[in-house]
């Protein structure tokens, strides 16, 4: 793999990536990681974009429920 040193970052930056980073619970290094491949990706990857996105949140709120499910359930309360 490879590796990339980053010289003179605003301090500004900095602190919003380490903030970031934190509201995700992640490392400063895996944060700037997921923004570094998911802006590196070729233009036109909805599919990837989609399955990144869809994983990231069920990492933040884990898995959702089954939406047929709670419509049964909202129609079976009436």
């Amino acid at each position: 793999m490879a590796t990339l040193t980053i010289r003179r970052l605003d301090d500004a930056a900095y602190a919003r990536l380490r903030a970031q980073a934190q509201a995700n619970k992640r490392s400063l290094e895996a944060e700037a990681r997921m923004i570094l491949e998911n802006e590196a990706r070729p233009a036109g990857d909805v599919v990837g974009d989609l399955m990144a996105f869809n994983a990231e949140m069920t990492l933040k709120h884990g898995l959702l429920p089954d939406s047929l499910d709670l419509i049964r359930a909202q129609r079976d309360d009436k």
